[in-house]
């Protein structure tokens, strides 16, 4: 008898934002006014949690995806790539609308980069069609489009499916969702701006006071902060050191560090297990250019991990 949507199994259903990057490398970053010459160029799929879906699926699961696209080329490659990586894409939005563009620079040597995003396309409550979606083990989302957002974290919680959530830097208000988060797991740039703290254990406990669930802050090669029990009084904390690796492109590290992290959450590993998986990803990742280009294989990620990998501690 065949499944039907609602009953199939599916490890991971996340919703985000889908832009398509247009990435230079560059020897160095151009100043105000400058004009300079690209070493290399690539182009592809974007965005964090459709990153983490890929990332799962390289993994061995099975992953669907909520997100929007326009009716442009951009959308039809985004979608294209998508069903190359095998993540169910039967639940994109196609609109009429330019897809939302991600364009940047990464500096050879060092892997930084600087990215611009532009998006004036939308997921709308109207456009959830909680029927429809099959129940995940895991949903993640990354709270770009707020009043969808908090739509699919209710329905997440009726139906007690632990909610994962994924954010960077300080841009919309994203508090609203955090009661109905399960794993919070955010880099540096947000936790200390939008907690007003220095440090990741302090960070933690005012994060901890909106959210009851595990919280993880990542801070790139000075390592990783988690708490399973952040709101105790006296709260335990699991510290990860970052993996040294040579450094590519960091676009994308932060996608593969939840993806390492919910690979971990999904096999059952502990809070510290489920960091060294994510440090382990993030690291890999770096070092290839290209947000999905090194996103590892299990493998590739199981392999590194053997090999005792140096870490910067």
């Amino acid at each position: 008898m065949k499944k039907s949507r609602r009953t199939a199994r599916i490890d991971l259903l996340g919703m985000g934002i889908i832009p398509f990057d247009l990435l230079f490398n560059v020897d160095r970053y151009p100043g105000p006014g400058m004009k300079i010459d690209a070493s290399g160029f690539f182009m592809q799929g974007g965005g964090p949690v459709p990153n983490v879906a890929i990332g799962l699926s390289r993994l061995g699961y099975k992953t669907a995806l909520i997100a929007v696209v326009g009716n442009d080329p951009f959308g039809v490659i985004s979608i294209e790539e998508l069903k190359r990586e095998g993540v169910d894409h039967r639940f994109i939005i196609v609109k009429k609308q330019p897809s939302a563009l991600a364009g940047g620079w990464i500096e050879d040597g060092s892997g930084r980069r600087t990215l611009v995003l532009s998006r004036r396309i939308f997921v709308r409550p109207s456009d959830i069609r909680t029927s429809e979606y099959p129940l995940p083990r895991v949903l993640h989302l990354d709270g770009r489009d707020m009043p969808a957002t908090l739509k699919l974290a209710r329905w997440a919680k009726r139906k007690r499916v632990p909610v994962s959530f994924d954010i960077g830097s300080m841009r919309n208000d994203v508090s609203a969702v955090f009661p109905y988060v399960d794993h919070l797991v955010v880099a540096d740039t947000y936790a200390f701006g939008f907690t007003k703290t220095t440090t990741a254990r302090a960070a933690i406990k005012k994060l901890a006071r909106l959210c009851p669930g595990t919280i993880v802050v990542t801070e790139g090669i000075k390592g990783s902060t988690g708490s399973d029990n952040p709101a105790d009084p006296k709260p335990e904390f699991v510290f990860q050191p970052a993996y040294r690796v040579k450094n590519v492109d960091t676009t994308g590290a932060g996608d593969c560090y939840h993806t390492g992290y919910l690979y971990g959450l999904l096999t059952g590993h502990g809070l510290s297990g489920r960091m060294r998986l994510g440090s382990a990803a993030a690291a890999l990742k770096c070092t290839r250019a290209g947000a999905r280009t090194g996103i590892p294989n299990k493998p590739e990620l199981l392999k590194f991990l053997q090999g005792n990998p140096k870490t910067y501690e």
